[in-house]
């Protein structure tokens, strides 16, 4: 019996311009089948097109039949009918999904009770049913709190549980697992696992991560420029898949045994201090009529000029909280953070002070929309970085905003674009090459890459290995995925609850961890076969 079948799809534009061409594939009951591609390959439009939340004015073409009902064309009440009882959608971001001004029992209770016509505290059951089968620990307390007191996993899992309020043949998940930690990953993709046996549900499943979607899926189907460039057997496509669009995705698939780090620009002078020094840094936030949580306690790293040490840990370990103390966007309560031998830790005083230390340490966030003016162009963001740095005329300083746009894979075209008409991908070489504008001796990069796919992540990882080997750049890297740190940095600390529990070489720590925690964290990356 086949729960979802989709035969010919195509989507296109009053312009023509053509979205999906000939997409054909189908899901059977209990069965989980992985679309995996580049961003813009047409993987979230497909799976969207299941629950009829088409783009407006899109055409279409083929057949999208789910349990026997057509979607396309189907009208506004079939629609929210299939939505209700046929399919739900878990989509990447959870706080996208919820109010932050009503509670999680508000959100879990709502459709009950205006949709199935519920009583409030028959609906109230329900949710607190859900919640424990998404293994959250305390659910009567959980429907009265809002959704800023959730961890990102925690969120996740009342999304997942809301999704399943109408017990849905078929749960299409769109990226859930992209921001989580390897740990908090490990446990949702064993919910999700869990939940497709126990209810028999079909799982149309999203990803940019090949590895995980060989640890989950029966079936991948691989896509580019709208349509499936490859299907099959999940081990078959990921040890043998037989297009190089395919080869390509799986050999730029970092892995625990792929390649090292480069090694390290040797320094001008060998006895040379640490560019990077920080000592004993604590970092705490107040909470009203609440304990402080203590984010940071008595963390000390270093890292010598040209190298690159990578922190880990799960969500809330207190990695950003690191990173942003030592680039000056958190002061430290306590501690000393010295950077080429000037003392940093105190907020700087003068625009000279802050200019200077800005050209000294940039950093590049994990979301690039939000770090990007989204009024202005690519090229004026980089200009205006050169512009406040340095002396260059207008025409010195365009000539560098094209090699820097060059140096991270764009062309001119990409100068004159606003952030959202680029890709994630593209929006975060923009980011890169603005932080690199101003010719900083270290870079700070949080979760940089996480939300890239596997192509794109490999060229700017690749951009950032350049430029250390011709510059001696420094590079704080902050990262949950392990494989990727194996691949960029040499050195590596481990957080957890916001003190270093384990530090080393890279190649050595992961294959030979010491503390449990570190274990932990390396039994949690899925193991694609």
């Amino acid at each position: 019996m086949t729960l979802l079948q989709i035969e010919g799809l195509g989507i296109r534009l009053p312009d023509e311009t053509e979205l999906l061409r000939g997409i054909s594939l189908d899901v059977s009951p209990g069965e989980t089948v992985g679309l995996v591609g580049e961003s813009g390959s047409g993987k979230s439009l497909t799976a969207r097109t299941v629950l009829g939340l088409l783009p407006e004015r899109a055409r279409t073409d083929g057949s999208v039949r789910l349990d026997g009902r057509e979607v396309l064309g189907a009208s506004k009440r079939d629609l929210l009918d299939i939505r209700r009882h046929g399919a739900a959608m878990i989509f990447q971001d959870p706080r996208a999904g919820v109010n932050p001004m009503r509670t999680i029992g508000d959100h879990m209770t709502e459709s009950l009770r205006l949709n199935e016509g519920w009583s409030t505290a028959r609906a109230r059951e329900r949710a607190i049913e859900l919640l424990a089968a998404v293994r959250l620990p305390d659910p009567q307390e959980h429907l009265r709190q809002f959704p800023h007191e959730f961890s990102g996993g925690m969120l996740q899992r009342v999304m997942i549980a809301g999704a399943l309020t109408s017990n849905p043949r078929l749960l299409v998940c769109d990226e859930p697992t992209t921001a989580l930690d390897v740990t908090t990953q490990a446990e949702i993709i064993t919910l999700l696992k869990e939940l497709r046996d126990d209810r028999g549900m079909g799982l149309l499943f999203i990803t940019h991560d090949l590895t995980l979607a060989g640890s989950l899926c029966d079936r991948i189907v691989v896509m580019r420029a709208g349509a499936i460039e490859e299907e099959g057997e999940a081990r078959r496509v990921l040890t043998a898949p037989t297009t190089d669009y395919a080869r390509r995705l799986v050999a730029t698939t970092p892995t625990l045994d792929g390649p090292l780090a480069d090694p390290p620009r040797p320094p001008a002078n060998a006895d040379a201090a640490p560019l990077l020094d920080a000592r004993e840094l604590s970092k705490a936030y107040q909470r009203r009529g609440k304990a402080p949580v203590l984010a940071v306690r008595d963390v000390s790293i270093d890292i010598p000029e040209g190298g690159a040490l990578a922190v880990v840990g799960e969500s809330g370990s207190g990695k950003s909280t690191l990173a942003r103390m030592v680039v000056g966007l958190e002061q430290a309560d306590a501690g000393v953070i010295t950077i080429a031998g000037r003392e940093r830790t105190a907020v700087p005083r003068t625009r000279a002070e802050r200019l200077a230390h800005a050209r000294s340490v940039q950093m590049v966030f994990q979301d690039p929309y939000l770090s990007l003016d989204p009024r202005i162009t690519a090229g004026r963001a980089i200009e205006d970085a050169l512009r406040l740095h340095t002396k260059l005329t207008t025409a010195e300083a365009r000539r560098r905003v094209l090699a820097l746009l060059e140096s991270v894979g764009l062309g001119e075209k990409h100068a004159s674009a606003r952030p959202k008409t680029l890709s994630g991908g593209q929006r975060q070489r923009v980011a890169i090459a603005r932080a690199l504008a101003v010719k900083p001796r270290m870079l700070v990069m949080d979760e940089a890459t996480s939300a890239l796919d596997v192509s794109i992540q490999a060229q700017v990882l690749e951009v950032v290995s350049t430029v250390r080997r011709e510059s001696g750049l420094t590079l704080l890297f902050i990262s949950h995925d392990l494989a990727v740190v194996r691949r960029v940095c040499e050195e590596t600390v481990v957080m957890s609850r916001g003190e270093i529990v384990e530090r080393g070489q890279t190649q050595r720590l992961l294959a030979d961890p010491q503390h449990p925690y570190t274990r932990r964290l390396l039994a949690s990356v899925p193991a694609a076969l």
